[in-house]
């Protein structure tokens, strides 16, 4: 189910939304922009650090609730930070946001785990739309595995849009 809608995300030209940059400098923004997507993270942006501050909120938490309309029908793909993840549960749960895909793959010792399994419940239980995930176990994870889990979706894609 999880490859099959980011094949059919990918070649509808649809966002991926990453929780940071080292994520999004990994992905292949020209087989993206070959079949009309973008590849956005809004970490860094100003106004992100400045509602952050202004909110007590983390960048990843509203840099993700920046970017709800590239989230919905997109990809979302979560690489370092667990409060993304949070972020990701509380927009589908309370905005009605629905990704076509969530890749949740953060590392570290600070909420890492427990974010992935509350992705996971969350999703198991959510039955109308359904959200296709991939995530995995404990506290291990990165930038890398979420870029390498893209990368090979968009190969996927590529292999089959081509025949």
């Amino acid at each position: 189910m999880a490859v099959e809608a980011a094949t059919k995300a990918i070649a509808s030209g649809k966002s991926i939304v990453t929780d940071v940059n080292m994520v999004k400098a990994g992905i292949s923004a020209k087989a993206i922009n070959k079949f009309g997507g973008k590849i956005i993270c809004r970490i860094a942006d100003d106004d992100v650090a400045k509602k952050a501050t202004e909110s007590g909120k983390t960048r990843a938490i509203t840099a993700m609730q920046e970017s709800l309309a590239d989230i919905s029908g997109g990809i979302v793909v979560i690489g370092n930070a667990p409060t993304a993840v949070f972020s990701i549960i509380d927009l589908i749960r309370r905005e009605g946001v629905v990704p076509a895909l969530v890749v949740a793959v953060p590392v570290g010792f600070v909420k890492s785990s427990e974010s992935k399994e509350a992705l996971k419940i969350f999703l198991d239980n959510k039955k109308d739309p359904q959200i296709p995930y991939i995530v995995n176990i404990g506290r291990k994870g990165g930038s890398a595995v979420a870029v390498s889990i893209t990368n090979a979706l968009i190969n996927i894609t590529r292999e089959t849009q081509t025949g």
